[in-house]
């Protein structure tokens, strides 16, 4: 495939309902959407860093920057054989995951429409039909918490995530774990901890959780070893998993016995499917994770968690749950309770909406080879 044009939309979709975790609180979502075209066929690529340096030290705008002036004219005019090989072209540019993911994203499903095939197969799902969880952030009592996991219970959910942080901790996981005793639920930390909590971290295991997700520093491997010697509670690795070294590493000190996968923070589905097979080999089951991507971005985690070392209900969501109209098409819904469907169609199975993509459009730029332009619009 030989890359002749590249698109970028750095977006913001405003959300339902505010979401509260620990590094903050969000009303909308900004993502930056990539299109990779190569002759007269394209593909569509989403990452999703978010507004501010929060979760991880990279944010949309000045991802979409990089993405602009670094990291696209490094692909334009060049011909690659396979994503992996523009993860290549993009190997001296240090760190930027989230940039360099919106082009590995797009060059897969590019890659997969030009042999006709759905990405799932492409990337050796062996099932096209994938579980799901409930997710929920601080809300404003526990009251409400309460009414909207027993809604998702009685939806069928097999799993529930609480989002957690200092002043919504052990009264809140006591309320659910009480009103809900056979419930699989876990806790995320969003890295809002240290190892001066450990004597929290210890009482938390008479609660039966499935885990502890990044309990602790957003780039650490080291403590959280030490934490996972010390709790019976499975401790699950996030934003500290950011490359394949890393998942490699985290296995050798024995840092977790849980990795959530999102392919933003990992640079792309290339780096996601080694990370998935480093943490097959050692006995590590994965999940996979979202950003609230819109369907683009939602799909391609969809691909990824029909591989076979995922065995925990992946964070891939309706859109309703977060959109009143999602950016792409066609939406993300339920197949049936908990379970979601990729779709048996070529590619990755969505792309935005002209009218959606138009309205949500912060800046964008349009890149071809010696020369690039670009526009502000405001939705």
């Amino acid at each position: 495939m030989q890359i002749d044009r590249i698109e970028l939309y750095r977006v913001r979709m405003p959300l339902v309902i505010p979401f509260r975790t620990a590094f903050g609180n969000d009303d909308t979502l900004e993502s930056v959407l990539v299109r990779l075209d190569a002759g007269e066929c394209c593909g569509w690529g989403e990452t999703a860093p978010w507004t501010l340096p929060a979760y991880s030290p990279e944010w949309s705008a000045g991802a979409y920057l990089v993405m602009k002036d670094v990291l696209g004219p490094l692909l334009l005019g060049r011909t690659f054989e396979s994503p992996a090989e523009i993860q290549g072209a993009l190997a001296g540019v240090k760190g930027n995951y989230f940039a360099k993911a919106g082009f590995d994203l797009a060059a897969w499903d590019l890659h997969a429409r030009l042999r006709g095939r759905p990405l799932w197969r492409v990337l050796g799902g062996t099932v096209n039909v994938v579980a799901v969880g409930a997710d929920f952030g601080v809300l404003d009592s526990i009251d409400e918490l309460l009414a909207s996991v027993d809604q998702a219970v009685k939806a069928g959910y097999r799993r529930i995530k609480l989002k957690y942080r200092p002043g919504w901790e052990l009264d809140m996981v006591t309320a659910v774990r009480s009103a809900f005793p056979k419930t699989v639920f876990h806790i995320d930390c969003n890295s809002a901890y240290t190892l001066d909590d450990l004597p929290m971290f210890k009482k938390l295991d008479r609660f039966g959780l499935a885990m502890i997700e990044q309990p602790l520093a957003h780039d650490d491997l080291l403590d959280h070893a030490r934490l996972q010697a010390a709790i019976g509670t499975p401790v699950c690795l996030d934003e500290s998993i950011t490359s394949v070294a890393k998942a490699r590493q985290a296995a050798q000190i024995k840092a977790c016995r849980w990795v959530n996968i999102k392919p933003g923070r990992v640079g792309g589905l290339t780096h996601a499917i080694a990370i998935h097979d480093v943490c097959r080999d050692a006995g590590i089951p994965c999940w996979v994770g979202g950003m609230l991507e819109s369907a683009v971005g939602a799909r391609h985690c969809l691909a990824l968690a029909t591989l076979p070392n995922i065995q925990y209900p992946s964070d891939i969501f309706p859109t309703e749950r977060f959109y009143t109209h999602d950016l792409s098409a066609p939406p993300m819904a339920l197949c049936a309770p908990s379970e979601m469907q990729a779709p048996d169609v070529p590619g990755v199975g969505a792309v935005p909406d002209p009218e959606m993509l138009l309205r949500s459009t912060v800046e964008s730029a349009t890149l071809l080879p010696q020369r690039a332009t670009e526009r502000k619009m405001h939705g």
